[in-house]
């Protein structure tokens, strides 16, 4: 798939529409969705400036000794914030897949406040729990920072899109995710200088939990791979000046599967492809309120009255996903 097939969406464009065009723009988005579940956004008014800062930052870090990035290591297996060394995941077990640990590192980062009036104890202990921050470099706490919330306005916009896709008024997320429980992830694959073990990848297969994930892949970088709806796993390109979308377990459920929650993986390129080179990564996790309870839409209800799948709360449905794919460890 280079980046002429792969869909691209301009978010700009659509915000300046008016209500029949982005009616139309919106059908348009609907039909990516019902196909693959991924999308390129571009137009999206993200300073580069920001975006420039978070890649700088977490190269520095990431490129420091793995005993200094240890120290903003999470502080046992499932809490999770902070950094995650070579070896602490396997996605696919999510997908009740047994295969080798990941071969990335990353570091994590929570919400940046607590809304005001938040006692559930589940939710002050897992998804606001303090972000572990590392040492240095210096500048890194403030480039996280500005880019976490560029990231979550840029979700909060896109959710609108998806909202006059899904034939719902702009504003009908707005109470789901005004507070939401988003992640950011910064992803180191690092330079491979032995070969993987047999089904080991840098990723393994899985789909993403939340709402909708923005992924900004390095420019030129290769591995990303999604199951088109032929079945097969096909490249996903990193389109220049653009973020990779895709759509999220909570979605597919509130769409009752009209919209697809495309498994996706990153794999081991061949060397010549450069498959063997470092390869960077931001993904940030958009994920719907705490309390907020993700039920069949008005607008995806089948004939029957009877949706595929019982309503679920956002924060404990995300909490059960994320400890499934920690890789256990002694003691």
């Amino acid at each position: 798939m280079s980046d002429q097939s792969f869909p691209t969406f301009d978010l700009g464009v659509f915000e300046a529409a008016g209500d029949a065009e982005k009616r139309r723009l919106g059908t348009e988005v609907d039909g990516i969705c019902r196909a693959t579940g991924f999308l390129a956004i571009a137009n999206h008014g993200v300073d580069t400036a920001v975006i420039d800062g978070i890649w700088a930052k977490t190269r520095a870090f990431f490129d420091r000794p793995a005993d200094v990035k240890q120290r903003a290591k999470a502080p046992y297996p499932g809490y999770p914030y902070g950094y995650l060394g070579p070896g602490a995941e396997a996605l696919a077990k999510s997908r009740n897949v047994d295969t080798p640990p990941d071969l990335k590192e990353s570091f994590n980062g929570g919400p940046l406040a607590v809304p005001v009036g938040m006692t559930d104890p589940e939710a002050l202990g897992f998804c606001y729990a303090a972000t572990i921050w590392p040492e240095g470099p210096e500048g890194f706490v403030e480039a996280w920072k500005a880019y976490y919330r560029s990231m979550e306005d840029l979700a909060a916009r896109i959710m609108r899109v998806f909202a006059t896709a899904l034939g719902l008024g702009e504003d009908f997320f707005d109470a789901y995710v005004d507070a939401p429980i988003s992640a950011l992830r910064a992803l180191n694959y690092p330079e491979q200088r032995v070969a993987p073990q047999p089904g080991q990848l840098r990723a393994g297969a899985h789909t993403d939990y939340g709402s909708l994930t923005i992924l900004l892949p390095q420019p030129g970088s290769k591995g990303l791979e999604i199951i088109a709806p032929d079945g097969r796993w096909t490249p996903v390109p990193a389109v220049e000046g653009a973020f990779i979308i895709n759509i999220g377990d909570l979605m597919a459920l509130w769409t009752n599967d009209r919209w697809v929650s495309t498994v996706h993986r990153v794999v081991n390129p061949p060397p010549e492809e450069g498959g063997m080179q470092r390869r960077q990564s931001l993904a940030f996790f958009h994920q719907p309120n705490w309390s907020a309870e993700i039920a069949c839409l008005p607008s995806c209800m089948p004939a029957s009255g009877e949706p595929k799948y019982a309503p679920v709360l956002s924060g404990p449905y995300l909490m059960g996903k994320f400890k499934s794919t920690v890789t256990p460890r002694a003691g």
